[in-house]
């Protein structure tokens, strides 16, 4: 029998956009991940690579199915998340995705790994846009699937220009590679026959960040809810929460339901858990820990070692959501009560991180931080410091989103103020991995009270020696607070909830 090779081309452009943050250049993509045909096929074969996690999986699941398939690599980039992307960056570089996917024609199939949540200096859309490119040169007739995280802003162009959308049903974020793999399989599918049929509800509803885990809590019950009506002609239900700092209009949690063959099956179950969403929209709230409360609880636990080990979490200067890392607030609050076994990281400094290098280890110097970066949220501090260990930020992830993957933040040191062991770095990155403590030769178990600039990654990492019930999210001041009355939302539709709580919402209206 004749077998015909399946052609699929494999791409990415992945960005979390915070619609307040700096805009994100070339330079963020070209350190963190840019790579481009044989670079990515080099890069899948590598223990520890530089691609999302998706891409590989993608290629590893599709060279497992016992297909007679050809990857075509496309490209694929990748950065921290920041702010809206640079509209040269984007248009040159969706381009150059053009270019390569027109000579790899004919295609059987395209897979792309995508965040979904990226905005532009002049498109709240690019997903959307680049969607609508990749559907421009294949065609109607060849399937176009795309995973996404969960944080992602759904348009209608998305959903029109793709096949199939699949986000993360985990958050913190750790089925990358079984998202991917299911695309993998729905591919197949499509390939032998599947028709997808797709229904798409978003809600005028804007869920904080911190009540969006999985574990438990609203988003967490919506997510299992739609995972028990997966069976039979339901080939995937995508609950995605949204990113509120995109500030886009097509913020708000979406429901994606795609069935197999039977639109009215997907528009049923669609409609019946954005209902059960809408109806459970006031527990989407959360209440946070006061700076000051913060702090006290710190000194506590640094005078009484009967106290069980804490995190603080620094929630509104979360590097993975456009936080720049840098905010002095709970620092100095902490330095004020002069708390002792605190572990703080990872503080974003370049100049710091020079300064310490330049000091040496052992040494003691002036140490001002944020001397080069003042803004509204990331004021100076200057504070004799103590360099206990300097590094070049490169580790292996050990836990949760990052385990087993390449991690950097460049030139870095371990410094001594007080009572507190600060970890520097250059590259913006969230401490959501134990590595990038152990880097420097800390036991994590020796913290009274460990602090992370992180939103809610750092529990899959952490979970080991901190228990749920001692974590404790921070109300301090920044780019990603959770408390949403404190930005100037400017493209947001309105009325959403819970900023007007007055809206309302009647159902959808089908097509």
């Amino acid at each position: 029998m004749m077998t015909t090779t399946k052609r699929v081309a494999l791409m990415g452009f992945l960005l979390e956009s915070n619609s307040f943050a700096p805009v994100s250049q070339e330079a963020d993509f070209t350190t963190l991940c840019y790579l481009a045909a044989d670079e990515i096929l080099a890069d899948i074969a590598l223990p520890n690579g530089r691609l999302p996690a998706e891409i590989p999986a993608f290629y590893k699941a599709m060279e497992g199915s016992g297909r007679d398939w050809q990857a075509l690599p496309i490209v694929v980039a990748a950065a921290e998340p920041g702010g809206p992307i640079d509209q040269n960056f984007f248009e040159r570089t969706r381009d150059d995705m053009e270019q390569r996917l027109r000579a790899a024609m004919p295609l059987d199939g395209v897979y792309i790994a995508e965040h979904g949540a990226m905005t532009g200096t002049a498109s709240h859309d690019p997903d959307g846009d680049l969607f609508a490119m990749v559907r421009a040169v294949v065609g109607p007739d060849v399937p176009i699937l795309a995973t996404l995280d969960l944080h992602a802003n759904i348009s209608e162009k998305m959903i029109e220009t793709t096949d199939v959308l699949i986000s993360y049903r985990t958050n913190p974020h750790v089925d990358q590679k079984a998202r991917a793999e299911e695309a993998c399989r729905l591919m197949i599918e499509i390939w032998e026959g599947m028709c997808p049929q797709v229904a798409f509800i978003r809600l005028p509803l804007v869920a904080p960040t911190v009540t969006l885990l999985t574990a438990e809590g609203p988003y967490a019950e919506l997510i299992r809810y739609g995972q028990k009506a997966k069976a039979g002609v339901i080939a995937n239900v995508s609950v995605v929460a949204g990113f509120v700092y995109g500030d886009t209009p097509m913020n708000g949690i979406a429901i994606i339901v795609t069935a197999r063959g039977e639109r009215a099956a997907a528009q049923a179950l669609a409609e019946d858990i954005a209902s059960r969403a809408w109806a459970m929209r006031e527990r989407f709230k959360k209440v946070l820990t006061p700076v000051a409360d913060a702090a006290a609880m710190a000194w506590a636990n640094g005078a009484d070692p009967s106290r069980p080990a804490q995190i603080l979490a620094d929630v509104a200067d979360n590097p993975g959501g456009g936080g720049r890392g840098n905010t002095t607030w709970l620092l100095q609050a902490l330095l004020d009560v002069e708390a002792q076994g605190v572990m703080f990281g990872v503080f974003i400094d370049p100049a710091l991180a020079r300064a310490a290098h330049a000091a040496g280890e052992g040494a003691t110097f002036p140490a001002t931080l944020n001397a080069e970066t003042e803004s509204r949220y990331s004021k100076p501090l200057t504070a004799a410091a103590t360099v206990e260990r300097l590094s070049d930020g490169k580790t292996i992830g050990r836990r949760g989103i990052w385990a087993g993957r390449a991690i950097s933040i460049g030139r870095s040191a371990l410094i001594r103020i007080g009572g507190v062991q600060l970890v520097v770095g250059t590259h913006r990155k969230q401490a959501a991995d134990p590595a990038l403590f152990e880097l420097f030769g800390l036991d994590l178990a020796a913290a009274r009270t460990l602090v992370v600039k992180s939103r809610g990654h750092f529990r899959a990492g952490f979970d080991e020696g901190f228990r749920p019930e001692n974590i404790y999210e921070v109300d301090a001041p920044g780019l990603t607070s959770p408390v949403l009355g404190n930005f100037d939302f400017k493209g947001l539709p309105r009325p959403v909830y819970p900023l007007d709580e007055d809206t309302t919402w009647a159902g959808p209206s089908w097509k």
